[in-house]
């Protein structure tokens, strides 16, 4: 029997195969979760480049629904959950993986982010997650839990990561909330910072070839982390393995959030460059 057999959940957030979330699925899938998928909206119906690129991923896995979603809309959060109550009743779980900010104000310093820039990135980035848990907590099982996906930057001021650092401060802010809110129905919610993984999100971060190679020398395993390390802790934080945990965000980096100074070999690689 899988650690998911009769249970079943919403996935909104993948965007290819590179996507986090979309390694986290495939563990779902592996142990017996039946699932609903989102996919962003098309500017053109005729040319459907964002759904084919999901359904390819998920047809095959027998996905029991697939809808468009734009998370600034309030009637498309409002379908997506009418779908899922419709196809299964009642859900067991459901991963959040959306973050946006504009790219002019991402790759830009924090103190220049324009007023719109940082309504956009908070509204999808961080209140979607607060919304949904809305929306979610009347159709979900005692014992179901929600995830979220963040990054070391919302804990540490990390260079190039800017803009999505404060919207993953205030997500994890936000899962804290959540969960205390929840937990009276038995319903966790987590969040999993995982270290640097090439995904469409990642590709608008400054500096992305640099972050992985000090991870590579910093991290106590010396090394960075590979995106199926992440989908794996995904579905056990999704488990009922991890009942005793909500409110906490977990690391899978290897350890580099633990360290206070680069261990003393990587010293002796920067001088050999």
């Amino acid at each position: 029997m899988g650690l998911f057999d009769g249970k079943k959940g919403l996935v909104v957030g993948i965007a290819n195969d590179r996507s986090i979330a979309w390694s986290i699925t495939q563990y779902l899938h592996q142990e017996g979760a039946e699932m609903g998928f989102t996919h962003l909206p098309d500017k053109d119906p005729n040319r459907p480049k964002n759904e084919n690129k999901v359904r390819k991923l998920v047809d095959p896995i027998g996905a029991k629904f697939l809808v468009p979603c734009d998370v600034t809309r309030d009637e498309d959060l409002d379908a997506i959950f009418k779908t899922t109550e419709e196809t299964f009743g009642k859900i067991d779980f459901v991963l959040h993986s959306v973050a946006f900010a504009p790219p002019q104000d991402l790759t830009g310093p924090v103190h220049d982010v324009s007023r719109e820039g940082f309504h956009v990135a908070m509204d999808i980035s961080v209140y979607s997650l607060m919304a949904m848990a809305g929306r979610a907590r009347p159709i979900m099982n005692p014992g179901g839990a929600m995830l979220t996906l963040s990054y070391l930057g919302g804990e540490r001021v990390i260079p190039g990561y800017n803009l999505m650092g404060l919207c993953k401060a205030a997500l994890e802010n936000a899962v804290g909330y959540l969960a205390s809110e929840l937990g009276r129905d038995g319903v966790r919610v987590n969040a999993l910072s995982a270290g640097p993984v090439r995904t469409i999100s990642a590709s608008g971060v400054a500096d992305m070839k640099k972050m992985t190679q000090m991870y590579e020398m910093f991290a106590p395993l010396r090394r960075n982390i590979e995106v199926e390390e992440v989908g794996k802790t995904g579905m056990f934080l999704l488990s009922d393995l991890a009942s005793g945990i909500t409110a906490e965000t977990v690391h899978v980096d290897c350890g580099y959030n633990a360290m206070g100074a680069p261990p003393p070999d990587a010293y002796e690689k920067m001088g050999a460059e």
